[in-house]
């Protein structure tokens, strides 16, 4: 393996190439060149130099801008071939100059709050819902952040002369509410604006395209794809992406290389993954609207595997009656899974807080996976239990005009 440097060498690429082929071949373009056919995994935490006056001169230039070092990796904190692979195939499914990998989702959201706060720019604004430990993370102001909530038409009123940054989630977890990225970046001015993509998923929506300068996922979701792996991911320009290196580098939330090998063979499938799942998930939607034990349902406009849906009944009894379906937190696996937000993911959110962002404890969260949509029916319309006497059904009315994909709106 060629690891004259931690960055994929990818140079062969000469046009243009569509979402689906990109993630097979992004980040694997000189594997050919070396007779692999996978991508190696590095393990290496550290890696031999004799030449410590270039050793010397590549962790200063690290220092000044945190730009990836020419030549020999140095130290896995540093950065790591295999990692880099993955960050390499996914700025280019988001369409940004760079990504940074790091240990988990909150350790990405983390740096990018040190980093804005390192400049001065401490003040955050933010839309809710967004995911519960991220609303803790900028409500607790546990990094020394200050947060003003607004609503999507408020950004612009929000913004102070120390506002570092915006944080919209779209579709938001967990009640799927989307948000105008366009509208809203134009409305950031010069702030730049993050947007939290791991529903949606470069495969419904590349926020970059709309405005925004920072794209963030829970890697564990989506990207990975088979609940075998913790990661987070940053993706922007190179600028941020320097400055975001030199905090992963000093707080040390770095991604393991076995990670990194799991994400970029996670992203392989991506696009398959996410459109079978969501072809499944928009037919449970229209069951659930049409169910009389069912009072509302959730399923934003972009399509997407997550349902939302609110219950007539216990929602508690629904969790303990699956039996195909896996009750458990996380999302995005190949698996279903359903969890209650109120209970677990938003859980640590003030209970006002979170009934305001419209997560009523009636609320339950599926994450659609690939098994058969007549076998996942047959287990919730088990677990959903009797219809309560007198419940109706103001989910959906089945007179409503059609979309243009041929699914009927769902009320948000």
């Amino acid at each position: 393996m060629d690891t004259t440097s931690t960055r994929a060498h990818d140079g062969v690429r000469t046009a243009p190439r569509a979402l689906a082929t990109e993630a097979v071949h992004a980040g694997r373009d000189d594997l050919a060149r070396q007779g692999l056919h996978a991508p190696p995994i590095d393990l290496s935490t550290t890696y031999p130099s004799y030449d410590s006056r270039g050793e010397a001169a590549r962790v200063d230039a690290f220092a000044t801008t945190g730009a990836e070092p020419d030549g020999p990796p140095v130290y896995g904190r540093l950065g790591n071939p295999t990692v880099a692979r993955f960050e390499t195939a996914l700025a280019r499914l988001e369409g940004t100059e760079a990504a940074v990998a790091f240990a988990s989702g909150m350790a990405a959201l983390s740096a990018v709050l040190l980093v804005r706060g390192s400049m001065g720019l401490r003040h955050v604004v933010a839309v809710r819902p967004l995911y519960g430990c991220s609303d803790h993370l900028l409500t607790a102001g546990l990094l020394g952040s200050e947060v003003t909530w607004t609503d999507p038409a408020g950004v612009a009123d929000a913004l102070r002369p120390d506002t570092g940054l915006v944080i919209v989630e779209s579709p938001a977890n967990p009640t799927l509410a989307e948000v105008d990225l366009r509208s809203v970046a134009h409305a950031c001015g010069s702030v730049p604006l993050l947007v939290d993509n791991t529903f949606a998923t470069p495969v419904l929506q590349r926020p970059a395209e709309h405005g925004a300068r920072l794209v963030l996922h829970s890697a564990t979701k989506y990207l990975g794809g088979h609940g075998d792996v913790l990661a987070g991911v940053v993706a922007c320009d190179e600028e941020l992406a320097g400055r975001l290196r030199q905090v992963r580098f000093a707080t040390g939330g770095v991604l393991h290389p076995l990670a990194g090998y799991l994400l970029l063979r996670g992203l392989s499938t991506l696009p398959v993954r996410v459109r079978a799942a969501s072809a499944t998930a928009a037919d449970l939607a229209h069951r659930l609207a049409a169910d009389p034990r069912v009072a509302r349902v959730h399923y934003p406009r972009i399509g997407g595997a997550m349902v939302a849906f609110e219950v007539y009944g216990d929602p508690h009894e629904v969790i303990a009656g699956v039996r195909l379906i896996t009750p458990a937190v996380s999302l995005g696996s190949v698996d279903t899974l359903i969890q209650h937000p109120a209970s677990i993911s938003h859980r640590i959110v003030d209970a006002g807080d979170r009934r305001g962002a419209g997560v009523s404890d009636q609320l339950l969260r599926m994450s659609v996976g690939l098994e058969d949509v007549e076998d996942l029916w047959s287990d919730l319309a088990q677990a959903l239990g009797r219809p309560a006497r007198g419940a109706g059904n103001c989910a959906t009315s089945h007179d409503e005009p059609a979309l243009a994909d041929g699914r009927l709106p769902l009320r948000r």
